[in-house]
């Protein structure tokens, strides 16, 4: 088992930055894939970034160059630094983990969710 909290989502302005963090604990050797999905109002939710065990990175295309996905494993946690932000942004985030138990192409873990608003 898996726990993720995740946090620091705001309301920004148009060009403006965050900083999300999910930290996670329990049986963390597990983690195949971490990840950070996004689900805007009235939209499917969306697989934003995903880091994986050994590092590798992958981002959707609306997110790349602005979005870096990255992981202090000293400190059991993992980040999206948003940056650019645009309306479209707008979304509850979840950071999410997948173990071996989990189905192929999916997570087995999630936090409970943080609010990204941008608006001016």
């Amino acid at each position: 088992q898996v726990q993720l909290v995740d946090s620091g989502g705001d309301s920004v302005q148009p060009g403006g930055s965050l900083r999300l963090s999910c930290t996670y604990s329990g049986d963390i050797l597990s983690i195949q894939v971490m990840g950070w999905l996004r689900q805007g109002p009235g939209e499917q939710r969306e697989t934003v970034a995903t880091i994986t065990s050994g590092d590798f990175t992958n981002y959707v295309d609306s997110v790349k160059g602005r979005f870096p996905i990255s992981r202090d494993k000293t400190k059991n946690t993992m980040y999206l630094q948003m940056n650019t932000l645009t309306p479209e942004a707008t979304a509850v985030y979840y950071c999410a983990a997948a173990t071996p138990g989990a189905r192929k192409g999916h997570y087995d873990s999630w936090g409970q969710g943080t609010q990204v608003t941008v608006s001016s």
